[in-house]
């Protein structure tokens, strides 16, 4: 597949014919997606929860969240929205091409894969702590 943008469509879980599609650039560091919060609205996904991001020049921002479901190449899977502002250029973040099915090959490349990993990788353990420090256990 070779593209670093792809063509994703945003749709309402409760009527998905209610949907938005445009070219999403695929950001692998960005871990929720994000789409022009005019868009998310016009196919009737509202707001559910707030979440604070931080952007990639280390500025913090608080954004309206919803699950909505993600669509790329015929693969359909729910993934946090983050609602940007109307002129907010919209990402495909990791968690939702990962589920999907897509990877990063070693040419930085997006392409399908034939199984979704499940399992951490061997010595993959620093988020267990970070976790574990975090809630103080």
């Amino acid at each position: 597949m070779g593209a670093r943008h792809v063509t994703v469509a945003v749709s309402n879980p409760a009527d998905p014919q209610r949907r938005w599609e445009r070219l999403f650039p695929v950001d692998s560091a960005a871990i929720d997606c994000m789409a022009p919060a005019m868009h998310v609205h016009a196919i009737g996904t509202l707001p559910r929860n707030k979440r604070t991001y931080e952007l990639a020049q280390g500025t913090e921002i608080i954004t309206d969240i919803r699950v909505a479901m993600v669509e790329l190449m015929g693969k359909v899977v729910g993934a946090t929205i983050a609602f940007g502002h109307d002129d907010t250029m919209p990402i495909l973040a990791r968690t939702a091409f990962e589920s999907l099915g897509f990877q990063f090959d070693e040419g930085q490349k997006l392409k399908r894969t034939s199984v979704v990993r499940l399992k951490f990788r061997a010595g993959d353990t620093n988020w267990i702590l970070e976790l574990q420090n975090a809630h103080g256990t």
